[in-house]
């Protein structure tokens, strides 16, 4: 697996080179923004790690110029909290978001929900978080060996956190999956849909363990 660094902090670019190195990935580095366009044409890296504030092009700049050819996957790693940059980000068409300081093991488990994203495994049509399991094919859901039901638009919001594992998925995208347009209004829906899934599969719904909610973005099914 290739990683792109795009960081011009070297200490930074120097530890998690030699971090995910160490967990076999390859890594190339750039240093600013018109660096990162170049490597990402010529190196063709599986995911991006890209931060927001580099000099030259910035983090947006590089989002948006990278969208323009290839879906690669993209995680911000930046040390800006705001979730108006969280948001820019995601909009521009960032796929993760990760603030600085982190924990590696995190990194490294945003880094693999990404990689199964990009590389599906074929055949796979069960989910599995707790005691439920959740049949992609059969579009059913058990939990404790009993069938749960769910509603048409519930069990739409279930398929694409579950399709999507480890995965933060936007509030954007899950209004054009379950809608099927991304310019429909939330209006608290998605927040309503949500609870209600907890409700129906989270062993404590007030403290999910599993259906997690990013603050200002979307949600994260994590198994």
């Amino acid at each position: 697996m290739k990683l792109l660094i795009a960081d011009d902090d070297p200490q930074m670019v120097r530890a998690l080179r030699i971090t995910l190195a160490a967990h076999g990935y390859e890594v190339v580095a750039a240093a600013d923004g018109a660096a990162a366009i170049a490597a990402a044409a010529q190196t063709h890296p599986d995911i991006i790690l890209l931060d927001l504030g580099m000099p030259r092009l910035n983090g947006i700049e590089v989002i948006h110029a990278i969208r323009g050819w290839t879906t690669v996957p993209i995680i911000v790693v930046s040390g800006r909290t705001g979730s108006a940059e969280k948001v820019d980000a995601l909009d521009a068409g960032a796929d993760d978001f990760v603030t600085k300081p982190f924990q590696i093991d995190e990194l490294l488990a945003r880094l693999r929900a990404l990689s199964r994203r990009a590389t599906p495994a074929t055949g796979e049509s069960t989910v599995r978080f707790g005691d439920v399991v959740i049949d992609l094919a059969a579009k059913s859901v058990n939990r404790g060996g009993s069938r749960v039901h769910l509603t048409p638009t519930e069990w739409r919001m279930l398929e694409h956190l579950a399709r999507n594992p480890g995965a933060l998925v936007t509030r954007q995208d899950l209004l054009k999956g379950i809608w099927g347009s991304e310019q429909v209004s939330d209006s608290g829906y998605l927040r309503l849909y949500m609870s209600q899934l907890r409700k129906k599969l989270e062993a404590s719904p007030a403290e999910p363990a599993h259906l997690l909610t990013e603050s200002g973005m979307g949600y994260r099914l994590v198994l």
